[in-house]
C-alpha cells in the first residue's frame, strides 16, 4: 500500500463539470444593509450605511505603505482582489498561495504572524451583493462559534476584517472538499465505512444548526471539507482487469474521515413563508421546486443526495431543469403523493396535469427522456455500489428522501438510525 501526502484545492468554482451540463447557482442574493466600520470586529459593531468607508486611507502616510502594505492595485473587472504571492494582507497575514476561486471571490493560504500558523482567508469580491452575503456569513459563523464546543463539525472562523473594500474572513486551514476528492479520484466512490462516518458527522452539524433554528440551505459536497488532505492509495479491484490480474489501478482513500461544513453565506433562520429558491440544483428538495415553502427538512433532503453521491461517485440528479428533475425523483423514489401535487403553487402548476406529473408528455427533448429512463430505483442504485450494510443504508436514505417534508427524518432521528449506529471511531 502506497502512502503519500497531497495538497488539493478545498474551494471550487460553483459550476462543476458533470456528464450533463450544469447551470449557474440560482440562490437569490441576501437582503441586508451595507456595512462599514472598523477593521476587525463583531458584526454588531458595523452600522448599516449607504456608503462604504475608504478603509485604505489609514494604510498610507505620504505615499509610503505602512506595515509593509502592498502597492494599491485596481480590482479586476469582476471585482476580485488583485495580489502577488508574498504580499501582506494587513500587517498580520502574509499571502503564501492561492487555494481556490469561486463566484464569491478567492481563498488564499496565508501565514498568520500572530498565531504562527497557516490559515485560509476568503477574500470576497468588492461588489455590494457579495459584501452583504459575506456579512450574513460572518454573523452565522459567530453565532455557531458561540455555541460550538468543538465537536459540531462547523468550520471555525478565526477573524475577519475589511481591507481595501474587500471583506476578508479568516478560517482554520482544512483539506479538500468531498467534491474535489471525488474529482481527483476519477469520481470513484468512498468506502462504505467512510460514507457512514461522514454521514454521521454531517448530520451532527445539521442537528446542531437546526437546534439553533438555523437552516444551511446549500449543503453539497463542495461545502463539506475533509479536515486533512492526507490519503492512502489502495488497489481498486472493481475497476481493474481481473482477466489479466491487473491490480495496478489504485484509488484514493482518505486517511481520516473527519469533516467540517463550510459556506454559511446562504444560512437563514426559521421563519414563516420561506418560498424563494434555495440550494444548488442537484441537492434541491421537491418542496422548493414546487413552491410549497421550505424549512429544516430541505437540509435533510440535501444530506440524502450527498450520501448517495459518496456511495456512487456521481450526483444522484444530474439535471438543470425542473420538470426533468421531478421526473428523475419519481424514477428513483416512486410517484409523488397526490396531496403534494395538489398543493403546488401557480408557478409550478405547469409541471402537473390531471393529478400527476406531466411526464413524459411535457419532456423538453428526447435526451431529457433518456436521462430520466436510464436511472435505476434507489434500492438498485445502492446495491450496485454497496456490498455490505446496503439494507440499512437504503432504509436510511428512504427516510431522508421522503417527498413530504413533514414525514422526512429529522437530523436527530437520522442519527439514531442503525446504519449510523455502526460508526467505528477511527478518525
Amino acid at each position: 500500500m502506497e502512502l503519500e501526502h497531497v495538497t488539493v484545492i478545498p474551494i471550487t468554482h460553483l459550476d462543476r463539470p458533470r456528464k450533463r451540463a450544469r447551470f449557474g447557482w440560482d440562490v437569490p442574493q441576501a437582503q441586508v444593509g451595507i456595512f462599514c466600520g472598523q477593521e476587525v470586529g463583531n458584526v454588531a459593531s458595523y452600522a448599516s450605511s449607504g456608503a462604504i468607508s475608504d478603509h485604505t486611507s489609514s494604510l498610507f502616510v505620504k505615499g509610503v505603505a505602512r506595515n509593509g502594505s502592498p502597492p494599491w492595485r485596481e480590482d479586476d473587472k469582476d471585482g476580485h482582489y488583485m495580489f502577488a504571492l508574498g504580499d501582506n494582507l494587513t500587517s498580520r497575514y502574509k499571502i503564501h498561495s492561492k487555494m481556490g476561486e469561486g463566484t464569491f471571490g478567492q481563498v488564499l493560504e496565508c501565514w498568520d504572524r500572530e498565531r504562527k500558523e497557516m490559515v485560509a482567508i476568503k477574500i470576497v469580491r468588492g461588489i455590494k451583493k457579495y459584501r452583504e452575503a459575506a456579512m450574513i456569513e460572518i454573523e452565522a459563523l459567530q453565532n455557531l462559534g458561540k455555541h460550538d464546543k468543538g465537536s459540531n463539525r462547523c468550520v471555525q472562523i478565526r477573524n475577519w476584517f475589511d481591507y481595501r473594500n474587500h471583506i476578508c474572513i479568516v478560517f482554520e486551514k482544512l483539506g479538500p472538499s468531498l467534491y474535489d476528492f471525488l474529482r481527483k479520484n476519477n469520481y470513484r466512490s468512498f468506502p462504505i465505512d467512510h460514507v457512514r462516518e461522514i454521514g454521521r458527522q454531517l448530520l451532527e452539524c445539521v442537528a446542531f444548526m437546526h437546534d439553533l433554528r438555523m437552516i444551511h440551505t446549500d449543503l453539497k459536497p463542495e461545502n463539506i471539507l475533509l479536515v486533512s488532505s492526507d490519503y492512502v492509495k489502495v488497489p481498486d479491484y472493481k475497476n481493474s482487469s481481473r482477466s489479466t490480474k491487473d491490480i495496478s489501478y489504485y484509488k484514493r482513500v482518505p486517511k481520516s474521515s473527519a469533516i467540517k461544513v463550510i459556506d454559511f453565506g446562504s444560512t437563514t433562520y426559521e421563519r414563516q413563508d420561506q418560498n424563494y429558491i434555495v440550494s444548488t440544483r442537484h441537492y434541491r428538495a421537491p418542496e422548493v421546486i414546487l413552491g410549497l415553502g421550505w424549512s429544516y427538512p430541505c437540509d435533510i433532503w440535501s444530506v440524502g443526495c450527498i450520501l448517495v453521491e459518496l456511495c456512487t461517485g456521481e450526483a444522484l440528479f444530474q439535471t438543470h431543469e425542473n420538470l426533468e428533475h421531478l421526473a428523475m425523483m419519481e424514477r428513483v423514489l416512486g410517484p409523488m403523493p397526490q396531496h403534494i401535487l395538489k398543493r403546488v403553487d401557480r408557478h409550478a402548476g405547469k409541471y402537473v396535469r390531471r393529478g400527476r406529473l406531466d411526464w413524459p408528455e411535457g419532456a423538453a427533448s428526447r435526451e431529457s427522456m433518456k436521462a430520466v429512463l436510464k436511472l435505476p430505483r434507489l434500492q438498485n442504485l445502492v446495491m450496485q455500489h454497496v456490498d455490505q450494510s446496503a439494507g440499512d443504508l437504503i432504509h436510511l436514505l428512504q427516510g431522508l428522501l421522503r417527498y413530504d417534508p413533514l414525514d422526512r427524518l429529522t437530523a436527530r432521528e437520522a442519527l439514531r438510525h442503525p446504519f449510523l449506529a455502526k460508526v467505528q471511531h477511527r478518525r
